[in-house]
């Protein structure tokens, strides 16, 4: 009998693949994140975050490749594309059109998926070694402050989270400025 070779990952890669929630650090606050394709692993960052399924949240990715599959990217338009691609990768995350692979617990039901390329080397390596985006959405209650140290998330969330990435976070002071790619309106600065 022969055995299949399994890829070794690290432990928060091997948390996502088994459909858990991870902490790991981004450009400016702690993010929570998941596997976007598993529906229960998305539900069970909810239930931590307190937050509704209508919000939607927001995929983070090491380049816009991981994230085509889930943006109807023909349906960008052409005089929109430089401005929202010189911003890559980068603090910004842009409301683009979903594509019909884009699960309604990643959208919020909402014709709009939010994404962003990240620069920062934490989340990058995440996303190179899982070959995919994971959802990024600040690592807080919704509605509470986004804790500054680990050991305060681990007081949060406890044992609901799998793996917390201790790694330092970026330099960037504020969350990521959020654009709506179609209409070039500013949802939060």
């Amino acid at each position: 009998m022969s055995e299949v070779n399994q890829p070794t990952y690290s432990e928060e890669v091997q948390a996502l693949v088994d459909g858990e929630v991870i902490i790991y650090p981004t450009e400016a606050v702690w993010g929570i994140g998941c596997d976007p394709s598993n529906e229960a692993a998305v539900n069970k960052l909810l239930k931590l975050k307190q937050r509704p399924v209508e919000k939607g949240v927001i995929l983070i990715a090491k380049d816009y490749s991981q994230v085509l599959p889930y943006v109807a990217d023909d349906r960008i338009p052409m005089d929109k594309r430089a401005d929202i691609f010189s911003r890559w990768p980068g603090p910004v995350t842009w409301l683009l059109p979903a594509s019909d692979n884009a699960p309604k617990w990643i959208t919020g039901g909402s014709e709009l998926i939010a994404v962003r390329v990240t620069t920062h080397p934490t989340v990058r390596r995440i996303c190179e070694e899982f070959k995919g985006p994971i959802v990024s959405t600040s690592a807080n209650i919704t509605g509470q402050p986004t804790p500054s140290t680990v050991t305060e998330l681990k007081q949060i969330f406890k044992d609901g989270v799998k793996s917390y990435v201790d790694e330092t976070l970026g330099k960037t002071s504020q969350p990521s400025t959020i654009i709506n790619g179609m209409t070039g309106q500013v949802i939060r600065n």
